[in-house]
């Protein structure tokens, strides 16, 4: 999954495909790189990111869903967005994914809206508020608290339609880099293996902060630790480096004969 972001103040790429016309040639070159998917995300959620309405995302997204669908009808477009109204607007656009960080808790009629859609839905670990989700928790047991979260959301989910679930158990968001390299290092349980498991470490804090590096020059330590959570059953990556990431996957078919 390439990211795209329409944002101005992301935090490694802000404002950079944030016109139509950067923001279709950054579609494409994440196509030919290798990405199945382009997420596009009209929202920074950085910390301390400025707020938008649901009318300000919808306006900022404009025609790029549809153009990037008129001149790659391949790509499979996921719409990063905890509004249920940027959702029917990205449904009436073409979107074939939903990626909601919220887990529906900053919009409660999200679930219902992704029921009526029928689109697969992505279900993020995090805090329960826009205002605390990046506020650090030390949890007694990060895997366990995850699944939790995740048991409960997704027969939610199920009750109100929601067929087909992806999880993601939230990386950068209000967790501490030791409960972080945890869940790395325990993947496998993560979820149950009920659904597909989607990992989001791309440019990450917790990986580059403890090396003193920055965003953009951690991709060796990132396409290990993607090795790593392969390995252990994740089905979907979440990045800004398409062509990288491609030979990291391409590298681990090989090597289980699944390519």
């Amino acid at each position: 999954m390439g990211i795209l972001n329409l944002t101005p103040d992301s935090f490694s790429d802000g404002g950079k495909f944030n016109s139509e016309k950067s923001a279709l040639e950054h579609a494409e070159t994440l196509l030919k790189d290798g990405a199945e998917f382009i997420d596009i995300g009209p929202q920074s959620t950085r910390p301390n990111a400025e707020f938008l309405s649901s009318k300000e995302e919808i306006a900022r997204i404009g025609n790029i869903i549809s153009q990037i669908k008129k001149e790659f009808p391949e790509a499979l477009i996921s719409l990063d967005t905890f509004y249920a109204e940027t959702v029917k607007f990205g449904f009436n656009e073409g979107i074939d994914m939903i990626n909601d960080i919220s887990g529906g808790q900053f919009d409660n009629t999200m679930f219902e809206v992704a029921g009526e859609t029928k689109l697969p839905y992505i279900l993020m670990h995090v805090n329960p508020s826009y205002e605390t989700m990046h506020d650090k928790v030390k949890f007694e047991d990060i895997t366990l608290e995850v699944n939790r979260y995740f048991s409960k959301k997704s027969t939610e989910l199920l009750e109100k339609g929601v067929k087909d679930i992806i999880l993601d158990p939230g990386f950068g968001f209000g967790k501490t880099v030791e409960d972080q390299m945890k869940m790395i290092n325990e993947t496998e349980y993560l979820g149950f293996g009920r659904f597909p498991l989607l990992i989001g470490i791309s440019r990450k804090s917790f990986i580059y902060k403890p090396l003193g590096k920055t965003p953009l020059d951690i991709n060796e330590e990132t396409q290990k630790l993607h090795r790593t959570v392969l390995e252990q059953g994740a089905k979907i990556l979440r990045v800004h480096d398409v062509a990288e990431t491609a030979v990291t996957i391409k590298q681990f078919c090989e090597k289980n004969k699944k390519y």
